[in-house]
Formats: structure tokens, C-alpha cells, sequence
């Protein structure tokens, strides 16, 4: 019991220490860029001016979406990697998800 206690403080820690990482995805031809946290905070969002006035903003909009989606699963993947190198790759329940 007392491994399984020291295992989550470990994990805890792991998160929080990669919370604050940045990871950047981008959309429609690199038009479109989203900067997240592992943590699942939006940091920034850029757009090309040259691409909104030439396509407006639904397309823009379009393309911030589907980077921030894009973004979000890698934040996700990134900071259950910052975990596994804890766990060793083990699925524990109730500690990593």
C-alpha cells in the first residue's frame, strides 16, 4: 500500500511538473497555429492576416477548431507519456488516468 501511496505522489508530481509544457498544432496549411499546455490551457492562438481576409472568418474559425483539437489530443498523449515514464508503460487504476 504504502508503494501504490508513493507511486501517485509520484505521478502527481510528474503532472505537475509538465503541466506548464507548450506543444503547438497547426491547421489549414500552417494558417492556423494553437499553442496549448499539457495541461489543456490555451496559451495562444495565431492566424494569418493574409489568410483571414482572403477567406474570412468561418474559415478561420474552422481552422482554429480543428488545430485546438489537434492540439489537445497531443497535449493529452504528451502528458500521459510524462506518466507512463513513471509507470513504466502499466495502465494503473485509479493513478494514471
Amino acid at each position: 500500500m504504502r508503494q501504490a501511496a508513493r507511486m501517485q505522489r509520484k505521478i502527481e508530481q510528474a503532472k505537475t511538473d509538465a503541466k506548464d509544457k507548450e506543444l503547438t498544432a497547426t491547421a489549414v496549411g500552417d494558417k492556423v497555429k494553437v499553442t496549448v499546455t499539457y495541461g489543456r490551457k490555451v496559451s495562444r492562438i495565431e492566424i494569418d492576416p493574409e489568410f483571414l481576409a482572403s477567406e474570412g472568418i468561418d474559415m478561420a474559425m474552422d481552422g482554429v477548431c480543428a488545430a485546438l483539437n489537434t492540439a489537445i489530443e497531443q497535449a493529452d498523449k504528451a502528458m500521459e507519456a510524462e506518466v507512463e515514464k513513471i509507470t513504466g508503460g502499466v495502465k494503473l487504476p485509479g493513478l494514471t488516468g
